[in-house]
């Protein structure tokens, strides 16, 4: 008798089940259209109108059914499917969600299912900021170490739709936000926390429950897995008693027992329990900035016995970075411009202020996220020569910066605009040679951009046309 693959099993008991799909975009288009060749049914819930959904017409033809416009939840409320699969946009805690499940309906997600069905091992990273790039560096190290890697997740990527292509020898490395996490309850194999800071907190009841949602990463490992944790940021070290396995720590700013560290010399090395080995030194990482320095520290402590140090060097000195995080656009007339719409929190522009030596021409301002902007407000001053604000947060930043006590000498220049083309031509008309231009927001791009993505691409094509 031959037996069935956790997936084939999957496939098989989702027969006869009516299926819900929230939204399409990134997580969904591609397992639609799958469940639809599995001749499964699928019924596509999401508020646009058939018009508004760019994929409509292709997935009408994968053989997909349709819940849309305003009401377009009603019958999941009513536990009309017998599974929902939410968008990670779609808060957990949703009173539709909580109505559904009530009716014996199973909600899930792409990410639960494949962390379910994945037969190979799972490295996983989460955190405020620097998850994507350290992500990244992880899968390429892996890979050069000659792993097939599958990257997913918040990184732009859904996996489940592969899940039939990957084999136990591979390697899936995923970046994960509070969003998927709070409703995971299966944990990687290796699990990183790069760092914990005020963030969605527009969405999320209260600081606590992100911290809880982060906190998923590590609860439902065994013995077996392994932990990586920052030991300079607090909140994220707090959570080392929750660790069951092998604990390994990351640090900038001093050397750990367990993990890796930043040497006074510039080198980063790795101590295993008294056993220090000097990896890559920090001026040899091909992308600038000590966050980055602080991804790199994440990733060595990940992959740390399953990556060579002759193969973190080679990446290293490779590797040029992922888009939107302090990416070089152009110079023009000496003026360097930098893309950083990723910076949607006051400690993302804190990063990119630190980078650079001399004073910047920021560009500020998007959508309110419901945290505060006090935190960046000194380096601002210090840091800042023209501050360029838009947005619906523009008072706000405004208000937060010239209220620090550091404001009053410190010559920066406020200047308030109406959208991302005046920003542009605002700090193009003010740079001089020899100065560096940054999309730095601070925020959430919704107040003008479906994602940052393309309020960084809107930005790069802007100055391009400089």
């Amino acid at each position: 008798m031959i037996s069935l693959t956790k997936a084939e099993k999957f496939f098989t008991d989702m027969k006869n089940k009516k299926i819900a799909f929230i939204g399409v975009g990134v997580s969904h288009t591609d397992l639609i259209k799958l469940f639809c060749k599995k001749g499964l049914d699928v019924t596509v819930c999401d508020k646009k109108t058939s018009e508004q959904m760019k994929e409509y017409e292709e997935l009408v033809t994968a053989g997909a059914k349709f819940s849309l416009g305003e009401s377009y939840l009603d019958e999941m409320a009513e536990g009309r499917y017998d599974v929902v699969f939410r968008t990670p946009g779609m808060y957990y805690n949703n009173e539709t969600l909580t109505a559904a499940r009530h009716h014996g309906t199973a909600v899930t997600s792409e990410m639960e299912v494949f962390f379910d069905l994945c037969p190979c091992p799972i490295y996983a990273v989460t955190g405020s900021d620097g998850k994507t790039t350290t992500t990244t560096i992880i899968a390429e190290l892996l890979a050069a170490e000659g792993k097939t890697v599958h990257k997913g997740g918040n990184i732009g990527r859904a996996l489940l739709p592969i899940i039939e292509e990957v084999s136990e020898d591979d390697a899936a490395v995923v970046e994960l936000s509070s969003f998927q996490l709070i409703s995971m309850r299966r944990s990687p194999d290796v699990a990183a926390i790069t760092n914990i800071t005020p963030n969605h907190l527009n969405v999320h009841k209260d600081m606590q429950e992100y911290i809880d949602s982060k906190a998923n990463l590590l609860l439902h490992q065994n013995a077996f897995g392994k932990a990586v944790l920052s030991l300079d940021n607090e909140t994220a070290r707090d959570l080392a008693p929750l660790v069951r396995g092998q604990l390994a720590f990351f640090s900038r700013r001093e050397k750990v027992e367990n993990g890796s560290f930043l040497r006074d010399d510039g080198m980063l090395c790795y101590n295993d329990y008294g056993t220090v080995t000097p990896v890559v030194h920090m001026n040899d990482i091909k992308i600038p900035g000590l966050h980055n320095v602080e991804n790199y520290l994440t990733a060595i402590a990940v992959t740390w016995g399953k990556v060579s140090v002759e193969t973190v060097q080679k990446v290293a000195r490779k590797f040029g970075g992922v888009e939107h995080r302090i990416e070089f656009v152009r110079e023009l007339d000496g003026v360097k411009y930098y893309n950083n719409s990723i910076a949607s929190s006051p400690t993302r522009v804190i990063a990119c202020l630190n980078t650079f030596a001399q004073k910047q021409i920021m560009i500020m301002g998007g959508s309110d996220k419901g945290i505060s902007f006090e935190p960046m407000a000194d380096l601002v001053c210090e840091k800042v020569k023209l501050l360029i604000l838009m947005g619906q947060t523009k008072e706000k930043i405004k208000a937060a910066v010239t209220a620090s006590p550091k404001f009053k000498d410190s010559g920066l220049e406020i200047i308030i605009v109406s959208d991302m083309a005046e920003a542009v031509k605002t700090a193009h008309d003010h740079a001089r040679s020899g100065d560096i231009v940054s999309l730095s927001p601070a925020c959430a791009s919704f107040d003008m951009y479906r994602m940052f993505e393309d309020r960084g691409n809107h930005f790069k094509s802007l100055v391009n046309a400089l």
